[in-house]
């Protein structure tokens, strides 16, 4: 089931500076720590001025799609799938 939000949440990321990535490596959502395991889609787009980075990845098996803000620097959960049909 796919359910749609937008919920502030915290991401451990490394950045790489020699090959100028920024990969995520946990979230923690509604108090639980979910470990990535696979780094899906990662696109930008602007809203004005501002840059969003935009992640698609999978911890365990649940999906999530995350935003980053980079005028802010926070993060938001837009999207999350447990896999399942509706």
């Amino acid at each position: 089931m796919i359910q749609r939000l937008a919920a502030p949440v915290s991401v451990d990321f490394i950045s790489d500076h020699k090959t100028r990535r920024v990969l995520p490596r946990s979230l923690c959502w509604d108090g639980r720590v979910h470990p990535i395991t696979k780094i899906g889609l990662h696109h930008t787009y602007r809203q004005g001025r501002t840059l969003f980075h935009v992640f698609s990845v999978l911890a365990q098996t649940i999906y999530f799609r995350l935003r980053l803000d980079t005028d802010t620097l926070f993060w938001q959960l837009e999207e999350i799938s447990d896999g399942l049909p509706d």
